[in-house]
């Protein structure tokens, strides 16, 4: 094993160590197969028994109950902004958008392109530090749906409940805090995710989507944007990422034996809370940007004094072995993301780090 650093990435995102060394053996050759993972067929059974595997064990660690399909695309949450106004927004209809944030602006951007899409509630007045309250939401009891993004990771904001979408279908981009803590699926009509945060490498989407929205999906869509499409073959119209499909697996698994999606979440909280304690106990010299209820679990964001300071902090903290620590370029700053796979002693060196350079350069 080499010697690996702490990487605190937004995406593509930390592995387990377990998965990857287990990836590690089967890419020359999987037990009784005699070829790479990346070399089978898939419309062999081996890899029938790979996606009918993963999608078992995502269907266990969050209950999902045959009411949802489980499908495996690809394109990430960016095509999913296209898809859902595509299959689900009809001619003439609305849909409401709730926007905490860049991925909610994009997503709500996207669909402007294939219907009337309207901003329901937005705190970008407030500069994308919180979630609305309910009572700030003008939600169209008419709407085709109601869309949002339970995490931003550019500006380190999540929805800690899901919002009350009334009657109307609750569709969201869970991409960077799925499967983090647990998740009531029938709350819901479709949740997308790209892969590359908690679920496994980029190339993956997960979506999960209620059986009864294929009733809504237009005819003559093109054949890979159709969900009914993509339902109907079970994810395998055309060769899907297969080794993608394969390491989510792994991950799968691998949540399975940490003790699920409560357990899992206990540990992110913990893991979240050490670093925030730093921050806030830092008397100002660590300012986060998202206030104290709404702040992510998966991604911490904060700034430090000036924009120089910002950039020896990211350049020392790299020479340290914290590696990915700059924000994102367009809001800069300092982020540091806390996936599943990251283990608590990074938080721990990080924190420490943080005293250290407090101390050098305050």
């Amino acid at each position: 094993m080499t010697d690996r650093i702490h990487n605190f990435a937004a995406g593509p995102a930390i592995l387990p160590e377990a998965v990857l060394a287990e990836a590690q053996r089967d890419l020359m050759a999987l037990p009784g197969v005699g070829m790479s993972v990346t070399e089978i067929s898939h419309r062999s059974k081996t890899f029938d028994a790979i996606i009918q595997g993963c999608e078992a064990d995502v269907r266990k660690l969050a209950n999902i109950s045959p009411d949802y399909h489980v499908l495996f695309l690809q394109g990430g949450a960016s095509l999913q902004f296209a898809m859902v106004p595509m299959n689900l927004l009809p001619a003439g209809g609305k849909a409401d958008y709730i926007l905490t944030g860049s991925w909610g602006k994009k997503a709500y951007k996207e669909a402007q392109k294939f219907g009337t899409a309207q901003v329901a509630g937005s705190t970008e007045a407030d500069n994308f530090t919180r979630v609305p309250e309910a009572s700030e939401l003008k939600l169209d009891p008419s709407a085709a749906y109601v869309h949002f993004t339970s995490n931003e990771t550019i500006q380190g904001v999540e929805w800690k409940s899901e919002p009350a979408a009334g009657s109307a279908p609750l569709v969201c981009d869970a991409s960077s805090d799925i499967f983090s803590r647990p998740i009531d699926v029938s709350r819901y009509a479709l949740i997308y995710a790209g892969a590359q945060k908690n679920l496994g490498p980029s190339g993956v989407t997960l979506v999960i989507l209620r059986n009864d929205l294929l009733e809504r999906v237009p005819k003559n869509l093109a054949t890979m944007l159709d969900y009914k499409v993509q339902a109907e073959n079970k994810s395998l119209y055309n060769t899907p990422s297969t080794f993608g499909i394969y390491l989510m697996g792994l991950t799968m698994k691998w949540l399975v034996a940490q003790g699920g999606l409560e357990a899992i979440g206990k540990k992110n909280a913990e893991k979240a809370g050490l670093l925030y304690h730093a921050i806030d106990a830092s008397g100002g010299y660590y300012r986060p940007h998202a206030k104290p209820a709404h702040r992510s679990m998966m991604n911490v964001t904060f700034r430090l004094p000036s924009e120089d300071l910002e950039k020896k902090f990211v350049s020392e903290a790299t020479a340290a072995k914290l590696d990915g620590l700059k924000g994102h370029r367009s809001v800069g700053g300092i982020r540091a993301s806390l996936y599943n796979a990251f283990p608590r002693a990074g938080v721990e060196a990080l924190v420490a780090f943080m005293g250290e350079f407090r101390k050098k350069n305050g």
